[in-house]
Parts: structure tokens; C-alpha cells; sequence
């Protein structure tokens, strides 16, 4: 029998070494082959623990997935920061370390942050994805998302086609 716990929580200091492991390891898992590898290493190098900090101390709310004591995903949420997107919230980032992905966990973090959200006034939500993500872009479909505006991104001088996803 198994005795782990998992819980939905807001992200505390306690929590940065975590947020910066998770980043790291689903970034290189979701993005390899989508951003260019020089690229895709220096916005890794730059989520560190100072960077979350910074965050957290912005006050955009972060909520943590944590499995057992260990942060194993998160969400970054609140108003939406682009008119573009075409709704009054946002999901900015939603991610899980590869080894919980595919378990339901994404699924309840999203519900979460969507209750979160929705008891805040903000029903109307959106989320962007990378066009070539296709596995987050099956996560939002499936959740229901009906697919917005495509925009190009630039990250890191880099131009990535990307796409709304709109709930509600």
C-alpha cells in the first residue's frame, strides 16, 4: 500500500530548488528539437533559484504540484498579460517533470488553477503553447480548449510560432 501524498498548494520560498528542477527537466524534455539547443540552454540557465524568487515575490500567484514532499510540477497563472490571447486570465506556464506526466496530475493542476481563477471573477481563460508542441497542444484540446489566435514569438531572438488555446 502506498503511503505518498499529493496536494495543490501556492509555491513558497522553500519550494525554488524545486520550481528551477522541475523547469529544467521538462523544458528539455518539451523543447528539444523545438528550440535550438544553444537557446534552449540559456533560458534553462536562467530560471534559477534567484529567478524564482523574483517571482514569487511579484506576487503572480504560482501554485505547486508536490507528490510526497517533492515539488513534481507547477503553474504560473492570473490575469492575462496579452489582449492577443482573447481572454481575461491566463496559464502562463503549466509543467510537470517528465517521470509524472500522463498520471492526471497536469489534469487536477489545471482544474485547480482554473477554480482558482473562476472564485477570483476570471472565467474567461487562456492558455499559449508553442505550435510545434504538439503533446501540450493534444493536453489543452483534450481539457477542452478550443484552439485561438497564432501569433509569432520571439525567445531569445528566435521567432516560434504559438497558439491560444481559449476555455470558457
Amino acid at each position: 500500500m502506498s503511503t505518498r501524498t499529493t496536494s495543490i498548494r501556492r509555491a513558497r520560498e522553500a519550494d525554488l530548488g524545486g520550481l528551477s528542477k522541475v523547469f529544467d527537466a521538462s523544458w528539455r524534455e518539451a523543447y528539444r528539437g523545438i528550440i535550438p539547443g544553444v537557446t534552449l540552454e540559456r533560458l534553462i540557465a536562467g530560471r534559477d533559484r534567484a529567478w524564482w524568487r523574483g517571482t514569487l515575490r511579484r506576487g503572480r500567484p504560482v501554485a505547486v504540484v508536490e507528490v510526497s514532499d517533492l515539488v513534481v510540477g507547477y503553474a504560473s497563472y492570473g490575469r492575462t498579460r496579452s489582449r492577443a490571447l482573447g481572454s481575461e486570465s491566463e496559464i502562463d506556464e503549466l509543467y510537470l517533470l517528465p517521470e509524472y506526466q500522463g498520471v492526471g496530475l497536469g489534469r487536477r493542476l489545471f482544474r485547480a488553477v482554473r477554480n482558482d481563477l473562476a472564485d477570483h471573477g476570471l472565467t474567461r481563460l487562456g492558455v499559449w503553447s508553442l505550435e510545434d508542441n504538439d503533446r501540450a497542444g493534444a493536453f489543452y484540446a483534450g481539457l477542452g480548449g478550443r484552439p485561438g489566435p497564432r501569433v509569432l514569438d520571439r525567445m531569445a531572438g528566435i521567432a516560434l510560432p504559438k497558439i491560444g488555446y481559449l476555455f470558457g
